[in-house]
This record gives C-alpha cells, sequence and structure tokens, in this order.
C-alpha cells in the first residue's frame, strides 16, 4: 500500500499523510463493495502477498461473473 501511497503523492502533491487516508477510504470502499471472494483478497493484493497476484484475482473474478451469467444465457430461449 506504500506503493500506491507514495503514486497518490507525487501524483497531487498532497502530503504523505493526506494521501494515506485516501487511499485507505478507496481500498476501503473498494473491498466494501466488491464480492466477498475478491474482496478478501485486497489487502494481500496491495502488500504483494497473492499467489498469483492478478492472475489469481481475475481467475475468481472471472469464475463468478460465468456463476452469476451463466443463469441468463442457459435458460428455455424463444427459438
Amino acid at each position: 500500500m506504500d506503493e500506491l501511497v507514495n503514486l497518490v503523492v507525487q501524483k497531487t502533491g498532497i502530503s504523505q499523510e493526506d494521501a494515506r487516508k485516501a487511499v485507505e477510504v478507496v481500498v476501503n470502499t473498494l473491498k466494501s463493495r466488491l464480492p466477498g471472494p475478491i474482496a478478501s483478497h485486497v489487502d494481500s493484493f496491495l502488500t504483494g502477498g497473492v499467489t498469483g497476484g492478478m492472475d489469481t484475482i481475475e481467475g475468481e473474478a472471472t469464475e463468478m461473473l460465468k456463476g452469476k451469467l451463466g443463469g441468463l444465457f442457459s435458460g428455455g430461449g424463444k427459438g
């Protein structure tokens, strides 16, 4: 998360403390709005602790979407 905070400082010119607060607000908001299986990886991803990184998160998101969207396309369609 420090890397993200430093990026915010560089891009905006705000203080380190204010940048950290802003990043924490964004991260917490993301975690509260993402589906559980993905939200649970946000902190680990930000600290570099997710095995597989984005591939892991992308895979879980894809599987979740397949499950949710699968019902839309597998129903009895009109021919």
